[in-house]
């Protein structure tokens, strides 16, 4: 089990984009925090807003992917244990909070590929519900199946 803590203005930010994106499908990168065995603070994420239809997100690493990546390292001065790359995230406005098969490939594609170099990766699916988000944690693990996650929302920052 995988503990994903989601402080309060990273989810009043996800707010905002999911609210602009409306029926359309958007997503990104989470890069967060080892706060201790098992869980991790999301610290920021990036918001690729074209490639989504109402159906499907497409993922496209960009020149801007990689800068936000490169950004988050040097201003944690490469403590790579503690700051990294902890999955992507996505919005399923018009579907359950249950990976597709696509995102199930996907995620099994990133977390076994030795470029990547992860030990696991989480996957995160949102849903604007009225006022509030919905969510769902997925961890992959190399040559593993799936596990579910949970997510703590941390009120105060």
């Amino acid at each position: 089990m995988i503990n994903l803590i989601l402080p309060n203005h990273i989810e009043q930010k996800l707010k905002i984009e999911l609210q602009d994106a409306g029926e359309r499908e958007i997503g990104g990168i989470l890069m967060g925090e080892h706060v201790e065995k098992g869980t991790f603070r999301i610290c920021d994420f990036t918001i690729q807003r074209d490639g989504g239809t109402w159906i499907t997100f497409v993922r496209r690493i960009q020149k801007s992917l990689k800068q936000a990546l490169r950004q988050f390292f040097e201003k944690n001065k490469h403590n790579y244990t503690k700051f990294n790359y902890l999955g992507e995230w996505h919005s399923h406005p018009s579907f359950e909070l249950i990976p597709s098969i696509q995102d199930r490939q996907s995620m099994s594609d990133i977390v076994n590929n030795p470029e990547v170099g992860a030990n696991f990766v989480v996957l995160l699916l949102v849903k604007l519900n009225h006022e509030k988000i919905d969510y769902n944690v997925t961890l992959y693990i190399p040559g593993s199946s799936m596990i579910k996650g949970n997510l703590i929302r941390e009120e105060s920052d």
